[in-house]
């Protein structure tokens, strides 16, 4: 497994702006840490059970369709190509929630709405984990770790909602660009480890 690949790409897309972090930002400024973590909570519940489903469905397509494990690593860097694109041509936006939306099941739920966390899963599984490791047991412990770095980030983006929308207010196309140069070097490295 390109450990280095595997790691920028669950590092970025997690970090990077989308549906969790946004509004787990936009809680914390505006119902503090203690009460955004109620939110944090279903997000990473709701995203481990995303990653499960993820694992066992790209399973059942490795081991019904063998041939389609190419095709997904192929798909899996252009879709990381595809989101280096969106993040660096992203505009500024805010959410303005209402207090419901900052719950346990809110959180939750938003991850089966989630595309990009949907489609996080889907490429990270088939492309990184499962040309390497197939057993039950290492796809149930990447799934944890998946949903562990998802619910790390959406955790400081709440923990760092002001300090962070400043920054990336103030630096939002240097940081874009980084981040999109981050996914891009993930995706060739990948395409170059095709066999």
């Amino acid at each position: 497994m390109p450990l280095l690949s595997f790691f920028l790409y669950i590092f970025v897309t997690s970090f990077t702006p989308g549906p969790n972090n946004i509004m787990a930002m936009t809680f914390a400024n505006k119902y503090g840490l203690k009460k955004t973590t109620r939110f944090c909570m279903g997000v990473g519940s709701g995203f481990l059970v995303i990653m499960l489903l993820c694992s066992f469905f790209n399973v059942l397509l490795k081991n019904y369709i063998p041939k389609i494990e190419f095709v997904m690593t192929i798909l899996g860097a252009v879709y990381m190509m595809y989101l280096a694109f969106k993040i660096v041509s992203s505009k500024n936006g805010k959410n303005s929630e209402n207090d419901k939306n900052n719950s346990f099941l809110a959180g939750m739920l938003l991850q089966f709405v989630n595309p990009k966390g949907i489609l996080y899963g889907i490429t990270a599984i088939s492309t990184f984990i499962l040309p390497y490791y197939s057993s039950s047991v290492s796809l149930l412990f990447f799934s944890i770790l998946l949903a562990l770095v998802g619910f790390v980030s959406t955790f400081c983006w709440s923990l760092f909602g002001s300090v962070l929308q400043k920054f990336l207010s103030k630096y939002r196309t240097p940081f874009n660009v980084v981040m999109a140069l981050l996914l891009v070097y993930s995706a060739v490295s990948i395409l170059v480890d095709l066999k």
